[in-house]
């Protein structure tokens, strides 16, 4: 069934706190969907933000990002009253997420609503914390040394505690109760309010599309608390980082930086945390989408200490073993390779193993008519064509920066002359290809300016910003949506 897709983080979501929120706008944009003629709804990974604000690199793996609390729903309860958040001065443009306000205020407001709250009383909160045991304590232990230290990355805690030495442990335990039962809440409240949202995305027709990164970030309750699983020495240190090599668009690579998985390990496990990974991530999300699929097949090590990606070496990854075990286990998965970067025959392979869909990148096409990302050369149906992801220009930026040759190109192959109409001659593009879902982010729709561009790759500031109005999904627009849906017959 042919379907389209738009991508919208929560965090861009219209809001008078100062981020989108998963109250009664999220439930407005689900509506706007269904208008539009919409089936899907693609979002970035929930986790919660870190240093940078990036989705990708985040304290937890499981753990849903305060931030998207919305608070009119605490206030609904009685755990808040509405002078508690509404007198702070959440943002200086609407436009733009302020991560340094909502952090030096979220917690301040989420605590309020916490001590208003009676656990004892909850059935509900009691069944949460059973359900979701093999990482909730660990998570909210994590979060509360974190905040007794100041923000403080793990390793750079008391060496007793940083290496988790059973006396220091027991003493945080009795120490931060308190701490440790606010960030137990918050979760809490965070998935109530997620899956009270996906449940009506879903009644109403509406699949949503997640995404879960490749690695977990260092300075995470999953390095801390679980080191056999990457490649730590004996203090957890890494040996080697993530990142990718040096290449046309990044001489000196990507240093990520992420600690790499000790898949010998995964392996004598049955890779039982991934297989639960993927099955915790299957409940949240109707389909997954997973980041840096290739890195499954080989994968990028870079020495640990190294100040650029150019000496690092590919190594061998779990390859497809891991999936057909995880379909074994869990049954078919509805799974998106994030099949872009350098591929190889390998990966290629791989791919066709699992049998999952992959991407394709229209902003990416526009140099030659061979080029993969074009429509005309698809090769299958089983695909997800983008006019860009949460990685690329918006179209409006896109096609302003097109060199003299690539506009020329672009121009010929969409049939447009003037620059300012390339932009929904990409989204038609996309929407008339044979891919089974067509994407396109919000701000192709918008006609957003550069500046709202949602992330930069390798670099830091200035990102994960981009916010939309209420003004913003008119009835017209959701027509146009509708009609574009109506002739490409998706």
């Amino acid at each position: 069934m042919r379907k389209s897709c738009i991508l919208m983080h929560i965090s861009s979501l219209p809001s008078n706190y100062g981020i989108g929120k998963l109250g009664k706008e999220a439930y407005n944009f689900v509506d706007f969907l269904c208008q539009s003629g919409v089936k899907c709804w693609q979002i970035l990974p929930l986790s919660p933000t870190s240093y940078g604000d990036s989705p990708y690199q985040s304290f937890s793996v499981n753990a849903g990002n305060p931030y998207f609390i919305d608070f009119e729903m605490l206030e609904d309860e009685g755990l808040l009253e509405h002078s508690d958040f509404s007198n702070i001065e959440w943002d200086s443009d609407p436009r733009h997420v302020d991560y340094e306000i909502i952090y030096n205020n979220c917690f301040k407001v989420l605590r309020k609503a916490y001590e208003n709250f009676d656990a004892k009383k909850s059935p509900a909160y009691r069944d949460f914390i059973e359900k979701n045991k093999n990482w909730i304590g660990s998570y909210a232990l994590f979060m509360a040394l974190k905040f007794k230290n100041d923000g403080k990355a793990w390793y750079e805690w008391e060496h007793d505690i940083a290496m988790r030495e059973s006396e220091a442990l027991s003493k945080a335990k009795k120490e931060l109760k308190k701490d440790i039962g606010f960030f137990k809440f918050i979760q809490f409240k965070f998935y109530e309010q997620w899956f009270r949202l996906k449940n009506y995305a879903n009644e109403c027709g509406i699949e949503i599309i997640g995404d879960i990164p490749i690695y977990c970030a260092y300075d995470s309750v999953e390095a801390w608390a679980s080191p056999r699983l990457f490649c730590f020495d004996k203090t957890k240190k890494p040996l080697d980082v993530a990142g990718c090599p040096p290449d046309d668009f990044s001489p000196t690579g990507q240093l990520w930086g992420n600690p790499l998985y000790n898949w010998e390990y995964h392996k004598k496990n049955n890779y039982k945390w991934w297989i639960d990974r993927i099955a915790f991530a299957s409940k949240v999300y109707n389909i997954v989408r997973i980041d840096h699929f290739r890195g499954f097949e080989s994968y990028y090590a870079i020495p640990y200490g190294s100040e650029t990606a150019e000496n690092g070496e590919w190594r061998k990854g779990p390859d497809s073993e891991l999936f057909k075990l995880a379909e074994q286990k869990l049954g078919k998965l509805n799974i998106i390779a994030e099949d872009l970067g350098f591929i190889t025959p390998e990966v290629r392979k791989m791919l066709d193993d699992t049998g999952y869909p992959g991407m394709k990148v229209l902003q990416f096409g526009f140099d030659n008519g061979k080029n993969e990302h074009l429509p005309h050369n698809f090769t299958t149906t089983n695909c997800f064509a983008y006019t860009g992801t949460h990685d690329n220009e918006t179209l409006t930026g896109w096609a302003e920066n097109l060199s003299p040759k690539n506009l020329k190109f672009a121009k010929k192959y969409l049939g447009e002359k003037k620059i300012q109409k390339l932009p929904y001659a990409v989204v038609k593009s996309a929407w008339g290809s044979v891919a089974e879902v067509a994407v396109a982010q919000i701000q192709d729709f918008l006609n957003t300016p550069p500046e709202g561009r949602m992330n930069t790759p390798s670099t830091l500031g200035k990102n994960w910003q981009f916010r939309t109005l209420k003004s913003d999904f008119s009835s017209s627009l959701a027509k146009k949506i509708k009609k574009l849906n109506k002739i490409y017959n998706r």
